[in-house]
């Protein structure tokens, strides 16, 4: 805020100082002109007197003929005086003539003055704000997006919500056209307030301006970045297409007014210099896109950091590759951009997820969306926008940032649960079981098997089942059951009961099934129709290992519950070791290393080992690590030294296990192999490759994020309720400029902030009225917006007409150097935004050149089109004096070619290497653009009093 306060200071001081430095040479010119005019009173008297004695000789003579003298003098042709009172003001469009007009002291002009003066600054204000709510609506109108489907290099492809404007054409556009809209109405409303004849006010506003853009902006601009920072033009070809065509555009604008046709606008020439706006934007268009000659230009191609192809004629141009590729090939472009900012969200994620150890990622989301929506691509309509709020005490945008971060996240979450819920709901009614497979122990009595309905459940339904055998046998193993399930309507499961057959046989696991068949009307079995039980035999003390040798889980599981199986047996207590190893996923990084012993209790058919897994919040992820089971062996007994075997078998059992296992497993007969299952061993999947991939959920919530995350929608309001709101609130002015992560206390406003909001009260509540940028895309908002652009400036011009001539400024003069001057205040503010938060120079310089073409093209050209339409249409022709305005554009197109020339040297010198920012030469060289703007201001005033004739 205090460098904002120096700089607010110091251009009032020059203002102020400008006022007084005119006031004075008025009042001088003006005390010369009384002193000419009574000189000429005299001659005139003295020349009545004798041609009144003349006339009454001829009288005395007799003469019958009339005198045909021409009593007249010659009357400068350069004076505006016209009346009685030379220095009466004409009646404006809008703003009422401040009465008397005539016999008024210099005193009251010095008051009025100062008045039109205070009321342009209050003027300038209002049509700042009323921009601001223009500039949102542009910004909601360009910032449309549509639902393309991309293509990734692995051929996956992936559907992502691209913008429909183009940012160049964006930017030349809308973005142009409410950054200029002021300056472009007043050209516009001034040729219709004096009759389609043409005035010096609006001309020489928009060429004031362009001045002051080029001059002023980039100085200021180069020398608010901090020393040993720099901003490069990135589009460079953009840049120098629009460079060309605004110089173009006022060497256009000498030629018509001096060298085609002097002093006349034909209508021809006015469409043409409208015309050359779309041509400007379309060869733009071109140039970035490398159309037609721009594709054979040479193209340097190298890798930077992050192993991305950057292609570009001393440009940078990024094009995203697939890594990991030999040869890449670049991405679409749609592709390339989704991609970048996805991996820019993980890149934040993990940072944040460094810092902030003990927050949820629920938490950290929203911490990154906000730092990923402040981070993002902004518009000059954000930077306009966040330069005007910070003026009126409305300035905190990171606040509604924090607000819509926070609102896309329970957005997303919410919209993901809804997908979830919605998945069976939109599905016709399914059967199955679930779980489809059983395990029970042979002694267990009797089981419940579950069978659900999915999918529409609000009518009545109906299924049969029956258990078949498999090498379990009903009536043997276990009771053979077949009958109907009923559904009722809202009955989503029913249950059934199968009952096990227990013997002291030592036996293998045996298994049955039950199938589900004949569904009523309107219902599908789906798998799994038919449930598998596997009866494990409790006879033996089991066989232990892993239900699958690669288990697939997501990086967000937290504790990895990994199952052990134990089958054909389930009888002792029995000790299973177990341990973790690395692969391609690392212990402490990826995963906890765990290492212990399962006990299984008797009869125990399940346990589970806890394996903490470590989430990095990774978009792709694919590593692995193993977990192996040791030898199972016999807990031993607490009260007696003999092991399990010894007390169950015996000894002679025993001798006889040991025999049999010294046997090759080819040669062993039947009950040989039933005998070796008695004691506990491993199962063939004593390992299990533990697969960690990225969360679905998360990937699902980051792709959602990364779409939604468009720092556009913070400008713009959803209701007349929300701006009311804004208006009557006081917000400090954000100076964190959006990069601070630490947690600071929320602002209190202050002082400048409190006097900004009341002087500006009125304006905010006013056009508070505006429609909200919600309604229509912004359209209605853009439409209602303009017009009171207009209104806004309508009362400008005149009260910049009133102020120079109650002072006896000219209007050029008044265009050039005051309301050139307020309306590119906001401009100035947004430029030094633009400049210290972006990481290159095209938001804060890159559009000025652009701006100063569509001025030029829009404003004179459309104004000076009607004009000339108007007048040939009455038979006549639309004049033009070329003085003032040739003079003022060719200073200008003079002075233009030594900035740009600045500009290029220190873009291409080995020390500075950027057109903003650099080394302390950053000072020299934004003097002397200071200096150039200054004297441009001095000598267009200078010609403008005929002090330079041309």
């Amino acid at each position: 805020m205090l460098s904002f306060l120096k700089l607010l200071t110091l251009i009032a001081a020059c203002a102020i100082f400008l006022l007084f430095a005119y006031t004075t040479t008025a009042y001088s010119l003006a005390q010369d002109a009384e002193l000419a005019s009574g000189m000429t009173m005299i001659n005139e008297t003295s020349s009545l007197a004798n041609i009144s004695h003349s006339r009454s000789v001829r009288q005395a003579l007799g003469a019958g003929a009339d005198d045909t003298t021409d009593d007249t003098d010659d009357v400068d042709p350069r004076d505006p005086r016209t009346d009685d009172d030379p220095t009466e003001c004409s009646q404006g469009l809008v703003l009422p003539l401040w009465m008397p007009q005539k016999n008024i002291t210099w005193g009251d002009r010095a008051i009025r003055g100062f008045v039109y003066f205070i009321l342009m600054i209050y003027l300038f204000v209002g049509v700042s704000i009323i921009s601001d709510r223009f500039m949102a609506a542009i910004e909601a109108i360009t910032s449309t997006e549509r639902t393309v489907t991309i293509k990734q290099p692995n051929g996956e492809k992936q559907t992502v919500r691209v913008r429909v404007w183009n940012e160049t054409v964006a930017n030349l556009t809308l973005m142009a056209l409410g950054s200029s809209a002021p300056e472009i109405m007043l050209s516009v409303i001034e040729i219709y307030a004096k009759n389609f004849e043409s005035g010096d006010l609006g001309p020489g506003t928009i060429v004031g301006s362009a001045a002051y853009n080029l001059f002023v902006i980039i100085a200021l601009c180069m020398i608010a970045i901090p020393t040993g920072e720099s901003r490069r033009i990135k589009h460079l070809r953009v840049f120098t297409v629009t460079a060309i065509f605004s110089v173009f555009a006022y060497i256009w604008l000498w030629a018509i007014l001096a060298v085609i046709s002097p002093g006349v606008i034909e209508v021809w020439e006015g469409i043409v210099t409208f015309l050359l706006f779309p041509v400007t934007v379309i060869w733009a268009y071109i140039a970035e896109k490398r159309l037609l000659v721009y594709k054979y230009l040479d193209k340097n191609y190298r890798v930077n950091k992050r192993g991305t192809v950057i292609s570009g004629e001393r440009d940078a141009v990024e094009m995203d590759t697939e890594k990991g590729r030999h040869g890449s090939v670049p991405m679409d472009a749609d592709a390339a951009a989704f991609e970048e900012a996805r991996r820019e969200y993980i890149q934040v994620l993990t940072e944040l997820r460094q810092k902030y150890p003990e927050a949820d990622l629920e938490q950290l989301e929203m911490m990154a969306q906000e730092q990923i929506i402040s981070r993002g691509s902004k518009s000059r309509a954000f930077y306009r926008v966040q330069a005007t709020r910070k003026m009126i005490g409305s300035g905190n945008l990171m606040r509604k940032i924090q607000e819509r971060a926070h609102s896309d996240l329970n957005e997303v979450k919410a919209q993901l649960n809804r997908d979830d819920d919605s998945d069976d709901e939109d599905q016709p009614t399914r059967i199955y079981f679930e779980p489809g497979h059983y395990t029970v122990m042979e002694n267990c009595g009797e089981f419940e098997v579950r069978v659900v309905r999915r999918g529409d459940i609000s009518k009545y339904s109906s299924v049969e089942f029956e258990t078949q055998d498999g090498t379990a046998t009903a009536g043997g193993d276990y009771i053979g059951r077949k009958g109907v399930l009923t559904f009722p309507p809202g009955v989503d499961e029913q249950r059934f009961k199968i009952e096990i057959i227990d013997d002291d046989i030592f036996e293998e696991d045996e298994c049955f099934y039950i199938r589900l068949f004949n569904p009523s009307e309107n219902v599908t079995l789906v798998v799994p129709q038919v449930a598998t039980v596997m009866i494990l035999d409790d006879d033996h003390a089991g066989i232990f290992a892993f239900s699958d040798s690669v288990q697939e889980i997501s990086e967000s599981v937290g504790i990895y519950e990994l199952p052990v199986m134990r089958y054909s047996g389930a009888r002792g207590t029995v000790i299973v070791p177990y341990w973790t190893e690395d692969d391609t996923a690392k212990a402490g990084k990826d995963f906890e290393p765990v290492q212990g012993e399962l006990t299984f209790e008797d009869n125990a058919t399940e346990q589970f080992i806890s394996v903490p897994i470590l989430e990095e919040s990774s978009y792709e992820k694919d590593v692995t690590f193993k977990v192996h089971l040791g030898e199972p062996r016999l807990a031993p007994d607490d009260t007696n030294t003999e092991s399990f075997i010894d007390r169950f078998f015996g000894d002679e059992l025993l001798a006889q296990i040991q025999e049999v296992e010294k046997k090759k497993i080819e040669d062993l007969d039947e009950l040989e192999r039933i005998l070796l299952l008695s004691k506990p061993k491993n199962g063939e999947l004593s390992t299990v490759r533990i697969r960690i991939r990225e969360s679905k959920e998360f990937r699902a919530t980051v792709d959602k994020l990364v779409a939604k995350a468009n720092v556009s929608a913070v400008l713009g309001t959803s209701s007349w309720k929300e701006q009311f709101k804004d208006a009557l609130t006081v917000v400090p002015a954000d100076e964190s400029e959006f990069d601070n992560e630490d947690e600071t206390e929320e602002e209190i406003p202050g002082c400048f902030d409190y006097i900004s909001h009341f002087v500006c009260l009125f304006w905010k509540v006013l056009f508070a009225f505006v429609p909200p940028t919600d309604l229509c895309g912004g359209y209605i908002t853009f439409c209602v917006s303009i017009i009171v652009i207009g209104l806004v400036t309508a009362v400008i011009g005149d009260a910049a007409s009133y102020f120079g001539c109650a002072l006896g400024i000219k209007d050029s003069v008044t265009a050039i150097c005051f309301v050139a001057l307020g309306t590119s205040i906001p401009d100035t503010f947004a430029s030094l935004i633009a400049a210290k938060q972006d990481d290159t120079a095209d938001n804060s310089i890159g559009n000025v050149t652009g701006s100063n073409a569509v001025n030029v093209y829009l404003g004179i050209g459309l104004a000076w089109s009607i004009a000339s339409i108007y007048h040939m249409s009455n038979g006549n022709t639309f004049n033009v004096e070329p003085g003032t305005i040739g003079f003022a554009v060719a200073l200008f197109c003079a002075l233009a070619m030594i900035a740009f020339g600045i500009m290029m040297y220190r873009r291409n010198s080995k020390k500075i290497g950027a057109e903003l920012g650099g080394p302390k030469s950053k000072w020299v060289h934004g003097s002397v653009l200071i200096s150039l703007w200054i004297l441009y201001l001095i000598i267009s005033t200078l010609e403008a009093y005929h002090v330079f004739k041309i």
